[in-house]
């Protein structure tokens, strides 16, 4: 008989925050059964396997992302929106380092669940850029600028390769109003 109180989502949310603790890659079922009180056969009840809890992981840090964003641009547009949004992923991101390296996981081929909740946090992305009268392969450029952008900051910052004396917060900040003035510019610049 499961033990009360863990159930699947239970599973997922501990191991979700152990990840954060000691890295996706150091998560294993053991040390998770730990943290839950458990022994290992028990987390069979609730998850398939190793593989089947960093989907579910997976899943989870590509819906929270998704929220993340879309919350942070109520009622904003335009450069106000992108820097809502760039501040409001790079936070997330520092907070949750496991779950940010699990959020661009790349969905499993036939994966339609993860792939649809994929496209959830672009769509926001994509939503934001109408403002800069962005369509076809214009936007998906611009996304795709966007993503590699705040990603290739935030790896950078987390792999402590900002050590020069500068302030890194400041640096972010004009990272994204630079590419704010992009933006204004990118169809004339394709």
């Amino acid at each position: 008989m499961p033990r009360a109180g863990l159930n699947r989502d239970r599973v997922a949310e501990e191991a979700a925050a152990l990840a954060d603790e000691v890295g996706l890659s150091q998560l294993t079922l053991a040390a998770l059964a730990a943290r839950l009180g458990v022994r290992q056969p028990s987390l069979y009840k609730h998850i398939d396997s190793l593989a089947d809890l960093h989907r579910t992981i997976s899943l989870r840090a590509k819906v929270e992302l998704g929220d993340v964003l879309a919350r942070s641009t109520v009622g904003r547009s335009g450069a106000d929106a992108i820097a809502a949004m760039s501040h409001a992923y790079r936070t997330w991101a520092r907070a949750h380092p496991a779950l940010y390296e699990a959020s661009n996981a790349m969905p499993a081929e036939g994966d339609a669940e993860i792939a649809e909740v994929s496209l959830a946090s672009i769509r926001v992305i994509g939503d934001v850029l109408v403002a800069y009268r962005l369509e076809g392969d214009d936007s998906i450029d611009a996304i795709r600028a966007f993503r590699s952008t705040l990603h290739g900051f935030i790896s950078l910052e987390s792999a402590g390769g900002f050590a020069l004396a500068a302030d890194v917060d400041r640096s972010f900040a004009r990272l994204v109003a630079g590419f704010t003035v992009a933006l204004e510019h990118w169809v004339d610049a394709g």
